[in-house]
């Protein structure tokens, strides 16, 4: 018994982490188009 609880909180665990990849994954992309489009931003002023 003690056995399948480790087996199903181990799994359980690898899911939460792969969705906070995930998500980490996601947040790094939308700070990256935020910069991209501020720096136009910037450019599209200058210019």
């Amino acid at each position: 018994m003690k056995n399948k609880l480790s087996v199903v909180l181990v799994l359980v665990l690898t899911f939460a982490v792969a969705g906070c990849a995930n998500t980490i994954r996601g947040v790094g992309k939308d700070v990256s188009n935020t910069a991209d489009a501020v720096a136009d931003s910037v450019n599209d002023v200058a210019n």
